[in-house]
């Protein structure tokens, strides 16, 4: 099973988790969500990811995404799961974002890796835009 793995400092992987519940249904399911909390020993939540991996099946494949590669809870991560000969069988992208998560949740079990890495970061960068106020049509206060 394909499990989208949510990586971050504090508390953000758990907010977009939660996010993701209002859109995902059961697929939710799937989805883990761990962040290193203010002042913790990267031990800590190597500990803790540990405890969260001894519930899942033996055969458990991830999509990995982070809120910066290279950061703390990443390598922990990463560590944690290369220990458990894990890490070969996943992939990561860096500088998540709701679409991006929303976007492999919903295509992780139908696309193969390919594919699904380049509708992630197509997703993730398409999302990104500018809205100019100036330029926007008018809107009552029913549509806010």
């Amino acid at each position: 099973m394909k499990y989208l793995l949510l990586v971050s400092h504090g508390d953000f992987s758990s907010g977009l988790r939660q996010t993701l519940s209002m859109f995902a249904g059961d697929t939710i399911n799937s989805v883990i969500a761990i962040g290193l909390k203010p002042d913790e020993a990267g031990t800590t939540l190597e500990n803790r990811f540990e405890t969260i991996l001894s519930t899942l099946p033996t055969d458990a494949q991830f999509v990995i995404l982070a809120d910066i590669i290279g950061g703390s809870p990443l390598t922990t991560v990463c560590n944690t799961l290369n220990k458990h000969g894990k890490l070969q069988d996943s992939f990561i992208i860096g500088g998540m974002n709701f679409s991006m998560a929303l976007t492999a949740l919903m295509s992780k079990d139908a696309m193969e890796d390919a594919e699904l890495k380049a509708k992630i970061m197509s997703e993730a960068t398409g999302a990104i835009k500018f809205l100019d106020i100036a330029t926007a049509p008018e809107t009552s206060d029913d549509d806010i």
